[in-house]
């Protein structure tokens, strides 16, 4: 049907051959394609030449409204909040489909009001708002700076992060580095579904956070959804945290370790040990250096590679097999010669397991052994992940170059753990 006068946003109804529809236009680039968001929230393409006729129901009007923070309430606690895009910072775009970012801080008031019911958000920071896949170094930076900022205000208790789901435990890894010694909590936590649709995670996450801030526990850590349902949430370390699910709301466990708590939207139940609350300044160390590389092996991979990498990056976490392993002795393709040459050039190589429980260990099977011969360092049960981060954070230090396998090794902020718990 030619001369359709719909814009993106608009609640129309269309009659095709054999039913009607409603639903919400949104932007598409193909002219000849209608694309309608339905009522049961799915999206669907409907050629136009198939609708037989079709009228506005509601005009798009773009909103407008202006939101204000909650005056402070005298009897609740204080907390800062750095806000840095995200899920959970985003809303319901009519106009695409999608969700795109809040547009003025004050509209958290609006859309999570229970969190000014727990505590008052003393100071909300925005050093920047973009999704977590592009972030960078720099970002980890200003997310440190904002949170040392809050962490020194004698009124607030503890920080809330709102942070994108995919690359959130990069960030918190980071932070427990950029943080060895805190004096007050600093909790991450995200949105896997944003605050407009009915089975949102936002909240009750969110809830949580504040009230994980409010406790006397001293660490950086996740705070989310401890099941799929809406009735508790896990706080886990920062360094022992990793995404295991792709759009679940409980995607974020716990790996080698247990988490610290569980928490309800009015309460917090400690359930293994923790570094307490302390008086005093914090002063973050923000040192990192970006010449470093996370890579995966795979069965037949060259060992040329490391030339690559050695070439351009001062170290590189290697994600090993099971216990660690690398080809050695084979013909043609001996890892252990090469790892042994830039190893004694002064490039880092460490070792992690591509298994997700579990630890390496090089004095297992005799591969292992040789490997540790040619100065690879072992990083016992470490994740991935937190060993990319903890090791751009070391060799950010001037001087420390000469003693990075001790500090790798070194449990900075929980990251190894010599006896594993029955999980």
């Amino acid at each position: 049907m030619a001369g359709l006068n719909f814009s993106p946003g608009d609640k129309v109804r269309l009659r095709l051959a054999l039913k009607e529809l409603d639903g919400v236009v949104l932007e598409n680039a193909q002219s000849e394609v209608l694309l309608l968001k339905l009522d049961s929230g799915y999206n669907v393409g409907i050629p136009k030449e198939n609708i037989l006729a079709g009228r506005v129901l509601k005009k798009f009007v773009e909103d407008k409204k202006k939101f204000f923070l909650p005056k402070p309430d005298k009897k609740l606690k204080s907390i800062g909040l750095v806000v840095t895009g995200g899920t959970i910072a985003s809303k319901l775009d009519a106009r695409t489909g999608g969700v795109a970012p809040l547009t003025d801080v004050s509209e958290f008031a609006n859309f999570y009001p229970e969190i000014f019911k727990i505590a008052n958000v003393k100071k909300i920071v925005v050093p920047f708002m973009t999704a977590s896949e592009s972030m960078s170094s720099e970002h980890w930076l200003k997310i440190g700076n904002s949170v040392e900022e809050l962490l020194n205000d004698s009124e607030i208790e503890g920080v809330v992060v709102t942070h994108g789901t995919d690359f959130l435990h990069y960030t918190s890894a980071v932070l427990s580095f950029f943080f060895v010694n805190l004096n007050k909590p600093v909790v991450l936590t995200y949105a896997q579904r944003s605050v407009d649709r009915a089975s949102s995670d936002a909240n009750l996450n969110l809830q949580c956070a504040a009230q994980m801030a409010l406790s006397n526990c001293a660490e950086v850590v996740l705070v989310g959804h401890g099941s799929t349902n809406d009735d508790f949430c896990f706080a886990i370390r920062g360094t022992k945290v990793r995404k295991l699910h792709t759009s679940r709301r409980d995607a974020f466990k716990s790996v080698n370790d247990k988490p610290i708590a569980k928490v309800f939207s009015d309460k917090v139940e400690f359930i293994s040990g923790y570094n307490v609350k302390h008086e005093g300044k914090v002063r973050g160390d923000f040192s990192f250096n970006d010449k470093v590389a996370l890579v995966k092996f795979y069965p037949g991979q060259d060992s040329s590679i490391l030339d690559f990498y050695a070439l351009k990056y001062k170290g590189i976490i290697i994600e090993g097999s099971g216990l660690g392993h690398l080809p050695v002795g084979e013909q043609g393709n001996d890892w252990s010669l090469k790892l042994k040459k830039h190893i004694r050039n002064g490039f880092v190589v460490c070792i992690t397991s591509q298994c997700i429980f579990g630890r390496v260990d090089p004095f297992v099977y005799s591969n292992g052994r040789k490997l540790l011969d040619a100065g690879v360092v072992f990083l016992e049960d470490m994740l991935a992940e937190t060993a990319f981060v903890k090791l751009g954070w070391i060799l950010g230090h001037y001087g420390w170059k000469k003693n990075v396998k001790e500090k790798m090794l070194e449990n900075l902020a929980g990251e190894i753990n010599e006896k594993l718990p029955i999980m």
